[in-house]
C-alpha cells in the first residue's frame, strides 16, 4: 500500500515505519504517505483495532527532512502548496486521537523533527541529533515547528533554537523537555514497545478523552479547560469498560477492556 513506509498492527499498537533511504528525507510521496497512515490508523482506532502508535525509522536518520533536491527543482509558486502539505500531514499525525510515540533511531532535522513533534511522546537514542534548521537556509519551519515546539519547551527556548539553527544532543533536548526519554539504540524500540502496551493495557476510550482533553485544553483559559475536562469525563461514564475497571478492582484482578 505505501511505497516509502511500512504500517503492522499488533496487539493494539501500530507500529509505523519510515524508509527511504538513504536519510528518509520528505519528498512528496512520502509527505501523502505520512498522511495516509495516519487517516488509516485512525480508521483502526475506531474500529477499535489500535490504542496506541509508534513511529519510527530505517536507517542512520529518523529524517534529515525536506527533501531539497525535490524543493530546488520546483516552480517558486509550488513551494507554498507543497508546504502546506507537509503541515496537513503532522496534522494528520497530531490528530490521531490515541497516544502517539515518536521512537527517533537517529537524528531529525527540519521537517523530520516536526514529524517528532507531531507525536505526543518523544523517544530518542544516545548520540542523536535534533533540531529546526530553517532558519540556516533564510527559510522558517513551516509543518508546526514553531508553534509545537513552543508549546513543548517555551517561547524564549524555541526562539533560541530556531533563530539559532543550532542541533541538539539526545541530553540536552531531553533537559529542555523537547525529547521525552534517551535511550540506547539498543533499548529504544523496547522502551517504546513497553509504554504503547501499558497504554492499551489501560481503558482506550478514557486514554482517548484523556487526550482530548489534554490537548484541546491547551487552547482554552482554565476555567473553559475544566469544563472540557468534565465533558470529556462524561462521555466514559456510561461505557462498559468503567463498570469493568470498578468490578475488576474489586475482585482484585486486571480488567480486560473491550473499548466500549
Amino acid at each position: 500500500m505505501y511505497q516509502h513506509l511500512h504500517c503492522h498492527v499488533e496487539d493494539y499498537v501500530a507500529l509505523v515505519t519510515i524508509e527511504r533511504p538513504p536519510v528518509n528525507a520528505l519528498n512528496r510521496e512520502l509527505v501523502a504517505e505520512l498522511a495516509q497512515v495516519a487517516q488509516d490508523i485512525e480508521t483502526e482506532v475506531a474500529a477499535g483495532n489500535v490504542r496506541a502508535v509508534i513511529i519510527t525509522a530505517a536507517g542512520k536518520y529518523f529524517s534529515a527532512g525536506a527533501d531539497l533536491k525535490e524543493r530546488m527543482a520546483m516552480a517558486e509558486e509550488d513551494v507554498a502548496p507543497a508546504v502546506k502539505n507537509i503541515g496537513h500531514a503532522m496534522q494528520r499525525i497530531a490528530a490521531i486521537s490515541v497516544p502517539t510515540i515518536a521512537a527517533m533511531q537517529g537524528s531529525a532535522f527540519g521537517g523530520g523533527f516536526e514529524v517528532a513533534l507531531a507525536a505526543d511522546i518523544r523517544f530518542l537514542v544516545t548520540g542523536a541529533q535534533v533540531g529546526l534548521r530553517e532558519t540556516a537556509l533564510a527559510i522558517i519551519p513551516g509543518a508546526g515547528g514553531t508553534q509545537r515546539l513552543t508549546r513543548l519547551i517555551g517561547p524564549s527556548n524555541a526562539l533560541l533554537w530556531i533563530a539559532s539553527a543550532r542541533l541538539f544532543s539526545a541530553e540536552e533536548a531531553c533537559r529542555q523537555g523537547a525529547v521525552n526519554q534517551v535511550t540506547s539504540a539498543t533499548d529504544l524500540f523496547a522502551r517504546a514497545i513497553e509504554l504503547a502496551a501499558e497504554i492499551a493495557q489501560n481503558g482506550p476510550l478514557a486514554v482517548r478523552q484523556a487526550k482530548k482533553a489534554i490537548l484541546a485544553g491547551l487552547d482554552q483559559d482554565l476555567e473553559a479547560g475544566l469544563e472540557l475536562e468534565f465533558e470529556c469525563y462524561k462521555n466514559i461514564i456510561q461505557t462498559r469498560d468503567r463498570i469493568e475497571g470498578l468490578t475488576a478492582f474489586r475482585e482484585k484482578r486486571q480488567p480486560v477492556y473491550s473499548g466500549k
